[in-house]
């Protein structure tokens, strides 16, 4: 250990767990002769200096040791390497600083890259790469090292920490276009992948081309090089996914990119679905079928799906027949009565995924072939199961006639039978007064909508204990009753003060609902839009509140535009539960909103990054 370790006020110093006076201690063991011992001090140092990427105050103080137990140490060389590495590419605060400390560190270490481990090598390519603009001087070094670097792997990496480093484009790019003929194809991907990495959008074609062809040579190796490399580096396939089109040409050279294409970009559906049909393996890949399917207008054969219908694993199966619906495919109705008959208890209580709704499979029946479902409604209302039961909804005098049933299957049953008004009769009704009676909100809603009595459901809601709870409870009672719904309406203008946009836009929503207000709520719901980062779907209430409105105030347009024209997606689809992607109904929604809202003399705005 170099002399001066004591000098230091390690006490007053920071590290991810507060003072860092045990950090002496910890560089000792780290040059102990017990290789256990040094193990265990690393990774405790690493933990402390470099906790989930964030470096601190003694990061910086600690580097020069490191870099001696690296150089001079008794082992563990290539985890010390690693440690200046997290500590250069880290973030926060101090990285700046302590980005210095490294580089100011590495001139006594450069001796290791001429050395004969190879992964030691390469550890400090990335170092020197982490270290940025603070690493300018060793540019002709690496250079040289490029020259005499044997080994491919070691190679690719100085073209690419060369590549991110290089200040002279030119210089740069004239490298790179001459190593694209180079034997070894991890230097060739290296140079191509950065040569993608500064090219213009959309990319140029032959790159594309030649960037696959030494993916291809490559093998299964992967493209991301030592990790991390700093932020200006870009993985192939990610810089890839900046172009759908060539994203897709990637898909048909045989790159696993087909679900992230149609995340990432609208109407890439049609060109996806035979790759992920062709690679699905399992229920979670069924599903991702079945959400790209509903985007399509369906109505073919699929054959791909034909051995997971037969499948003996019950998830792949009901997962299949949910992709066979949503793709329309010819008998995918006789598929769903089968499945009813020979799995009812799968088909009805399997989660394919941790995110999908058992019993999903029914009632998508019904919500994708509407009347020609009627065959599945029959039998739901013949044997009525709590999963199934949306299947009723499209069917009233099928959900009339098994109202028995469906008082027995109460709450689950009360939307159904919400739905059928006046028409769900006295038992009904008794049913639900009594569940509403003893403070159950759902029977006391559906009973408000069957007989236009509010009293028990405004009950239900005052009567909860949980202030919080009272509210979200208002917003929700109010959205579906309306008018009925006024008593409610001071826990709504509470709501209005919510902490989270999303909570302030959905009782503007509510109140309007109840009041027909909108100088006051459409502003609100408005806001809710105009902060366009991090779209996800709770902005869909906000389209479908404004869209009822016939309202869009100025600050929303330019939002309400992008999602109607974006060619990139724009509401997350996270996540996938076989459902229709949500950035769907985003689209749909803003295209209506800026039809109600535009002069007729206006188009829509055409397609947009």
């Amino acid at each position: 250990m170099p002399e001066g370790i004591d000098d230091i006020d390690w006490a007053t110093l920071e590290h991810a767990y507060g003072p860092a006076d045990d950090v002496p201690g910890l560089l000792r063991a780290a040059g102990s002769a017990d290789a256990r011992v040094r193990d265990e001090a690393l990774e405790e140092l690493y933990s402390s200096l470099c906790h989930q990427g964030s470096v601190y105050p003694a990061t910086a103080a600690a580097v020069p040791f490191v870099a001696r137990l690296a150089l001079d140490g008794p082992g563990h060389r290539l985890p010390l390497l690693w440690l200046l590495h997290g500590a250069a590419d880290g973030a926060g605060r101090e990285s700046r600083q302590v980005r210095k400390a490294v580089a100011a560190a590495l001139p006594a270490l450069l001796g290791l890259a001429a050395g004969e481990d190879v992964s030691v090598r390469q550890a400090l390519v990335a170092i020197i790469a982490a270290c940025e603009d603070a690493s300018l001087p060793l540019l002709p070094l690496l250079r040289a090292r490029l020259e005499e670097e044997t080994d491919a792997e070691v190679r690719a990496g100085l073209v690419t920490a060369l590549g991110l480093l290089d200040v002279s484009p030119g210089v740069r790019e004239a490298r790179n276009r001459a190593l694209l003929a180079d034997p070894e194809p991890l230097v060739r991907r290296a140079a191509v992948t950065d040569l993608l990495r500064t090219a213009p959008l959309p990319l140029p074609a032959a790159l594309v081309e030649s960037a696959l062809d030494a993916h291809e040579a490559a093998g299964s190796t992967d493209d991301t090089g030592p990790p991390p490399w700093p932020d200006a580096y870009r993985p192939l396939t990610d810089r890839l996914m900046d172009d759908p089109d060539a994203a897709l040409r990637a898909v048909e050279r045989g790159l696993p990119l087909a679900w992230e294409l149609t995340e990432a970009w609208r109407d890439r559906e049609r060109h996806v679905l035979p790759w992920l049909a062709a690679s699905a393996a399992d229920a979670e890949d069924l599903c991702r079928v079945a959400r790209v399917g509903a985007a399509l207008e369906g109505g073919k054969p699929a054959p791909r799906l034909e051995p997971h219908l037969g499948a003996e694993d019950p998830a792949v199966r009901v997962a299949a027949t949910h992709a066979a619906v949503r793709l329309r495919v010819p008998g995918a109705l006789g598929l769903v009565l089968r499945l009813m008959d020979e799995l009812p208890e799968e088909a009805a209580a399997l989660q394919l995924t941790p995110f999908t709704a058992p019993g999903t499979v029914v009632p998508v029946a019904v919500e994708v072939f509407g009347a020609a479902a009627e065959p599945v409604a029959r039998r739901v209302a013949a044997r009525p199961r709590a999963e199934w039961l949306g299947a009723l909804l499209r069917f009233p005098v099928l959900a009339a006639g098994c109202v028995g049933d469906l008082v027995r299957l109460l709450p689950a049953s009360a939307g159904v039978l919400a739905s059928l008004g006046p028409a769900a009769g006295p038992v009904a009704e008794r049913a639900l007064r009594a569940r509403a009676g003893d403070g159950d909100l759902t029977a006391a809603t559906a009973l408000a909508r069957i007989t236009g009595d509010a009293g028990p459901a405004v009950a239900a809601v005052q009567a909860l204990p949980d202030a919080r709870a009272r509210r979200t409870a208002a917003v929700r009672v109010a959205g579906e009753l309306g008018p009925s719904a006024g008593p409610l309406l001071p826990l709504l203008e509470e709501r209005l003060a919510a902490p989270s946009p999303e909570g302030r836009a959905d009782a503007a929503a509510a109140i309007w609902r109840v009041t027909g207000r909108t100088h006051d709520t459409a502003p609100v719901v408005a806001g809710r839009l105009a902060r366009r980062s991090g779209m996800h779907e709770p902005h869909l209430g906000a389209l479908r509140a404004l869209t009822a409105m016939r309202l869009l105030p100025a600050p929303a347009r330019p939002a309400v535009q992008h999602i109607a024209s974006s060619r990139r997606r724009v509401v997350s689809g996270f996540p996938c539960d076989g459902t229709p992607h949500p950035d769907v109904a985003a689209r749909r929604l803003a295209r209506e909103l800026l039809r109600r809202t535009l002069p007729a003399s206006r188009e829509l705005p055409g397609p947009t990054g």
